[in-house]
């Protein structure tokens, strides 16, 4: 079903032959809806996508389907991999989408895209006794095919003309050329465009550039750059905190910055280097805060990632616990570090690019970052906006999205596309190996096939519907099996045996573990006051109390069965927090008395009140595989 977060934005000028974002365009000519597949956050396509279009197209039907001088919009569409609808000369030519199974592009042609395509390969002459049948929706049978391009094999994207050379459909062969030609029974073309021919009358072919869509679109531009004007400011005099923004090199976050500071000079810049930054991204972080003369605090989570994989193991879509060690920790460092009471934050969050940031208020408390309120005036805009505006105002952007990526980020990210770490691979080799060797030594570990890598599998818990019914297709196991037995975390309550009254739990990690670094971490405070001796430690809190043994067994003593349950539970959570602390920050922001610190890994002193909200929101106590 069709998912729309918006509005669908795009029109096109007939006039002007340039993408509109109204009704009408700043000629005052009406402007014409393009029907495009929602969620419609439609994007330029710079020259690297324009001439992989053309490769694409050329390699298919021996034919490029971009002229030279046009303006080509492209709208990332749902499917189980990446899909973008290619519309220039206003219409939707048809869809470029990267198929897994076999790791390449592959075009798919509506009808205007076909007849720019009609004189290459891969065309069909159907009998003109079966157009009106074509024309209705009807696929095409192999006693109507009078004529076939010998090239033509089973499951090719193919356009079928009438007998006159005209584009009545596209779709999908069903058999090869020579079995369409022997006029056997059966469906030779299954379509997926149908339509009555008619004579395409092209808009203007005169050259275009993206400076004349900004004036095109100037209106539309300057009042949204208005609104969002007075969004800032009146956040700004409201919330009575230091102003920042976050950058994080992306195109949605640069022109937030630019807004903020059309409003205000008196603002900082943020970033979070997660580790796992593309070079191009640092490098156009500090050339941006360089050049506006701003100050920008970063903080960097090091090797962090790869410090946690193997406690956490590979990051996926439903687990992403990398923004938490990697990110949100980071972030919050910079702000405990920087801002005593907190901060303001402007953030280049967009409806149109997920159902969690379209529910999403304008402005809210960031449940991680607990000193930071963010807000974003670019909540309504498409990326179309956001290009057209750098392009207005001459934005330094970062140069990745002129080689093949929509959108910037940590560059294995699990929510990424297998056509960008395709991509990755070209243009950043030592990255792509870097990963897929992990990837390959975790799948040998735990009785994975190297296809569960080669093919991205490894980006969920749970594949999706139509990415399952690829791996039970090619018989890949998706299911670890792994020979070591995890070692669990065993429960035993009952009365005490010494004292009248109240009930004892025991547990056992079935290894021993070392008492002089969990001392040291502090994290037993979140249970009680500590105290140690020899082999032993204690934390208590009023008449409860819990013992660490060096052997890994704990014993937990509370008022009834239901407390010394609850006592051994955040004990073994607290546990395993010290042991496999990572040193994100994210349960520093969560601290009201400032009773964290961090030194390498998370400290906790005895200022803590045992509030418990720094373990819930730990990814140790989310996300880690059993120790």
């Amino acid at each position: 079903m069709p998912h729309y977060l918006g509005e669908l934005l795009l029109y096109w000028c007939p006039t002007c032959n340039l993408p509109v974002l109204g009704k009408t365009c700043a000629c005052t000519t009406p402007t014409k809806k393009i029907e495009i597949t929602p969620p419609g956050d439609i994007r330029p396509a710079f020259k690297y996508d324009i001439d992989l279009i053309n490769r694409t197209t050329e390699k298919q039907f021996a034919v490029k389907l971009i002229p030279e001088g046009r303006l080509v919009v492209l709208n990332k569409a749902p499917y189980e991999d990446r899909m973008d609808e290619v519309v220039f000369d206003g219409a939707i030519m048809g869809s470029i989408r990267f198929e897994i199974e076999k790791m390449d592009w592959f075009f798919i042609p509506r009808l205007e895209g076909a007849r720019h395509l009609a004189g290459g390969n891969k065309c069909i002459i159907i009998d003109k006794g079966a157009i009106s049948f074509i024309e209705k929706g009807a696929s095409v049978l192999a006693p109507g095919v009078n004529e076939a391009d010998p090239g033509i094999k089973e499951e090719d994207e193919v356009i079928i003309l009438t007998p006159d050379k005209e584009v009545i459909a596209t779709g999908r062969a069903r058999m090869n050329a020579a079995r369409m030609l022997t006029h056997e029974k059966g469906m030779a073309v299954k379509t997926r465009w149908n339509g009555k021919p008619h004579a395409h009358e092209p808009l203007s072919a005169q050259m275009r550039t993206w400076d004349g869509a900004v004036q095109a679109n100037i209106h539309i531009l300057s009042k949204m750059e208005l609104k969002s004007h007075s969004f800032i400011k009146n956040v700004i005099e409201t919330s009575k905190r230091p102003v920042t923004v976050s950058y994080s090199g992306g195109k949605d976050s640069l022109v937030t910055l630019l807004l903020v500071r059309d409003v205000t000079a008196d603002f900082e810049i943020l970033f979070a280097d997660t580790g796992l930054e593309f070079t191009e991204t640092i490098e156009n972080v500090k050339e941006t805060a360089k050049k506006l003369s701003l100050p920008l605090h970063i903080h960097s989570s090091g090797d962090s990632f790869w410090q946690s994989i193997d406690n956490f193991g590979p990051p996926t879509v439903e687990a992403r616990w990398c923004c938490k060690v990697c990110k949100l920790g980071a972030i919050t460092q910079v702000i405990e570090k920087n801002y005593n009471n907190g901060c303001l934050t402007f953030i280049g969050q967009r409806k149109y690019e997920s159902q969690v940031r379209a529910d999403s208020e304008h402005i809210w408390k960031n449940p991680w970052v607990g000193n930071q309120i963010g807000a974003t005036p670019i909540q309504n805009w498409t990326a179309l906006h956001v290009w057209l505006y750098l392009f207005w105002k001459k934005a330094k952007y970062n140069p990745l999205y002129e080689e093949g990526f929509d959108r910037i980020g940590c560059w294995l990210c699990p929510s990424a596309s297998m056509a960008d770490f395709s991509r990755l691979s070209e243009i950043h080799p030592e990255l792509g190996e870097k990963l897929e060797k992990y990837l390959l030594a975790y799948a040998s570990r735990n009785g994975l096939p190297e296809e569960w890598v080669k093919m991205g599998f490894w980006r969920w818990q749970v594949l999706p519907k139509s990415i399952s019914i690829i791996a039970k297709r090619l018989g890949i196991n998706v299911v670890p099996i792994s020979e070591k037995k995890p070692v669990q975390f065993t429960i035993t309550v009952g009365y005490r045996p010494c004292k009248a009254g109240g009930m004892t739990a025991e547990g056992s990690f079935g290894t021993p573990i070392n008492l002089a670094n969990i001392e040291d971490s502090g994290f037993l405070n979140i249970i009680g006051n500590i105290r140690s001796i020899e082999g032993v430690i204690l934390a208590e809190c009023g008449e409860n109390n819990v013992h660490v043994y060096a052997s890994g067994t704990l014993v937990a003593r509370g008022g009834n069965e239901g407390e010394a349950r609850e006592l051994i539970g955040l004990a073994e959570k607290t546990i395993r927090r010290a042991i496999l602390c990572t040193g994100c920050g994210v349960c520093v922001g969560q601290c009201a008395v400032h009773a964290i610190s961090m030194r390498g890994t998370a400290k906790i002193s005895a200022k803590c009140t045992q509030c418990g909200k720094c373990t819930w929101a730990c990814p140790v106590v989310k996300f880690s595989n059993p120790l």
